[in-house]
Parts: structure tokens; sequence; C-alpha cells
């Protein structure tokens, strides 16, 4: 039989239809893993590998495979694929230009919708005010049983500034992503101004500002194409995309590198740029993971007096674990560990409620038998539950803070030590947050 038809051997066919067979199957295969919600890739551009794995022939798939997949659920700390509000997933819909453009960043913030009825969660007080987020049975469970967020349900009352708080690992980029879209809950849902977030997700991001701890640029973009790109997905045009630039760059203060390209911005800087990214729509819910994570000193007081400055022209949820900045910003406060609420409220009332009354006593130096004795006579007393001696400063742990208001300077004077001061130490979130999670939490119950 003649096996050549024009030059054509057929059989060169049964070498071509298995090659071809394996790379359809293993490009079907990578776009399947790429499309995951919990897939992470390698440099957090889905798009990217996307191009790669179709166009780059047999070699795509394969290097998606070797090289462009991040096995695991995401850290607590992990950055995320940016700072640019709604951009977190390829198969993400784009955002719809909004029906009328804003005014200049510098009028007063909308006014959120009333939200939507959700289910009643009595232990929060928000007083007279609507909720600007809502989270009801809030789960997310990883592939490999992983839990990372445990039916969490919280509300932030709208104009506030509210700190979410917890170790490393408790939960917080997770619970941060879902309410930005940028990941799918396994049970529950997120609220943003009365919008569910999983029901209607462009509604929903019309509403939010969002800033990732790790914000990524492109690089050859100065600052201000940037920013000015993220208000034209937002819908401005114009003079009006103009000034809300203008606006939300100066008041990032970030206006005077603004036309250098980004890939000469310090981390620093990348910082307050995505902050004015987030901020140029103006809308009424903006939601920072770690924002002030890469500022100095003086950086940082910037950024702190910049959100409490949004206080009563929008809702500001931001995650930290410096609690010194909590203390000075935030009006309610919310612990996250291991993926659950251990607490939320306004700061004073958990200050005064989980805070343990402590006194601090300064001894003269060179009495150190005597401090050491006075130390285990207020061991002895009902009221004390614990006494430390540090270097001559003795620190007493009360349970009746009346009676130790009354009766400390006594046992002192008793005790013969001469000290130089006798003063009831204030209350720091530091005190409610390590009594309150780990082996704090233990010690307490």
């Amino acid at each position: 039989m003649n096996l050549h038809l024009n030059g054509f051997d057929p059989r060169i066919l049964l070498l071509l239809v298995p090659l071809l067979a394996i790379q359809v199957g293993l490009m079907v295969a990578a776009v399947a893993d790429l499309l995951r919600d919990d897939r992470r890739v390698r440099g957090d551009s889905k798009p990217m590998w996307a191009l790669i794995i179709v166009f780059v022939n047999l070699i795509g798939p394969i290097l998606y495979f070797v090289v462009g997949r991040e096995d695991g659920p995401p850290a607590d700390k992990a950055p995320g694929p940016g700072a640019m509000p709604g951009w977190g997933s390829p198969h993400d819909p784009p955002i719809a230009a909004a029906p009328a453009a804003p005014s200049p960043l510098t009028a007063p913030f909308p006014a959120p919708v009333e939200p939507l009825a959700a289910a009643p969660l009595s232990v929060i007080d928000l007083g007279d005010r609507p909720a600007a987020i809502r989270l009801v049975d809030l789960t997310k469970v990883y592939p490999g049983g992983v839990l990372a967020l445990d039916a969490l349900d919280l509300v932030v009352p709208q104009g506030s500034v509210f700190g979410l708080l917890g170790p490393n690992g408790a939960g917080k980029t997770t619970t941060l992503r879902l309410i930005a879209g940028l990941t799918r809950p396994s049970t529950g849902r997120a609220e943003i101004a009365g919008i569910v977030v999983g029901d209607n997700a462009l509604e929903a991001r019309r509403r939010l500002g969002f800033l990732e701890q790790d914000p990524r640029t492109y690089r050859w973009m100065t600052g201000r194409e940037q920013v000015a790109m993220l208000g034209r997905l937002h819908g401005l045009t114009g003079p009006a995309l103009d000034a809300a630039v203008h606006g939300a760059l100066t008041r990032a203060g970030i206006a005077d590198a603004a036309d250098r390209r980004t890939g000469t911005y310090s981390g620093g800087m990348r910082q307050r740029l995505g902050i004015a990214g987030a901020l140029v729509h103006r809308p009424p819910v903006v939601v920072l993971d770690e924002p002030v994570s890469a500022l100095d000193p003086e950086g940082r007081r910037d950024v702190l007096e910049l959100i409490a400055g949004l206080r009563g022209e929008t809702t500001v949820l931001f995650s930290t674990h410096v609690l010194a900045d909590v203390e000075r910003i935030c009006d309610r406060v919310g612990i996250l560990d291991h993926g659950r609420l251990v607490v939320e409220g306004p700061l004073a009332d958990l200050l005064d409620r989980y805070a343990l009354p402590v006194w601090r006593i300064e001894a003269e130096p060179g009495q150190a038998v005597a401090v050491e004795a006075l130390a285990a006579r207020l061991r002895t007393l009902p009221w004390v539950s614990g006494a430390a001696l540090d270097h001559g400063l003795l620190t007493v742990v009360v349970t009746d803070p009346a009676a130790a208001a009354r009766d400390l300077l006594g046992v002192v004077s008793a005790g013969g030590v001469t000290v130089i001061s006798v003063a009831r130490a204030r209350p720091t979130l530091e005190d409610v947050f390590l009594r309150l999670t780990g082996d704090g939490r233990e010690a307490a119950a």
C-alpha cells in the first residue's frame, strides 16, 4: 500500500495527535487550576499566567505548574494582588462606569444606601447609626480543611474608625479580602452599605475603597497616571477626574512625587499611593490592611491623622498589629483569635471591662530586701492577684480597685519601704489584647 499522498506521510498524524491531546489536556488542566478562587500565583497576576498558558504552546502549561503556582491558603500577613479596588481575580467582573461622576475629594463623602435587613446581632449596640459593614456567619475554609475564619458576626457602624486586631494567623487579612470580594466565603455573607458582596459585586465595589497590605504599582506609570486610571475605572472623567486625582494625592501626602514613575517610589510612598487610589472615587467605606506597616514614624503619624480625619465622612475599617495606633484613632475595636471574634465594642468600654487594675510602686534604691518582703506581704492580701518585682519597680495586680485605693498606701507604709511614687497605671489596649488572645485568654479564664 502506498502510504504517501502528495508527499505527506499520514503516519505523522500518529505522532501529532497524542502530542496535541497532551497539550490541550495540560492547557485545560492549567486554566482550571488557575481559575480556582483560592489559587495563589507567582507575581499575583492571574491574567499574565492565563496568557502564558494559552499562547506559549506546550511550555506555557508546564511553566505554570512548575513555577507559577503558590500552593496553600494565603497567610494572614501575605501580600495580596494589589491595592486596586476590585482587582483581585481575572474572572472578577469589570467595574462599570458610575451613573454620575462625583465632585472633587474636598466635598463630603456620599452617604451610604440604607442597609438590607440581616440577622439580628443583639450584642452590637450601634445607637442610631446604620451598619456600613455587616458580616453574618462569615466562614472561610481553605483546601485541606484549614479554617481561616469561623462564623464571624461583626457590624461596623457608619462613620466610625474601626480597628481589627489579632495575632498572626488570626484571620484579619482573610476577613478584609472577603469584604472586598477578592475571595469567596465558604458560608455566610458580607455586606457593604447594604449590598451583599457576592450577589452584586459591582454595586458593592462602587461603595468600597480597598488597600491591601503590600500595594503593587505599574512601575512605568507615574503616580498621577495610576490614580487617574483607577478614577476612570470608577466612572470619573474630565475636570471631575482631575480634581479627584489631585485631591486624593494631596490628602495622601504624595502630590509632590505624583509625576514620578512609581518604580522610583519607596515602600512608604507606594503605601501612600495605594491610599490615594482607595480614596479617589470617594467611597462611603474604606478598608485598609496594615496601612502604616511600611511607614517611618513621621509617615505613620501623617497617615493616622488622615484616617482620623475621615471619621464622620466615611467609614474606615483597618487591620494593624500596632496597638498604640488603634488607641490613638479608633472609636471601636474588634479582636480576632484563631478565626473567631473574641470581643468587639467601643475602645473605652473594652479598657474598662478587660484591662486589669494595676498599681506600680517605685522604691528608692538600696531596699531590695524590704521591697521583696513587701511583695510577699501583698501577695497574701485577698484583693491582690499578683505582685512582681523588676529592678525596683513593684507591679501589683488587684481584684478590688476600691480596696487597693483605700489600703495599699497603708500596707506600703507598714512595710517600711521608702518610695518615689505609688500610682495606678492607666489600662492599655495591650493589656486587653494579651489577656484575651492566646495563652493570656486561657489564663484569664
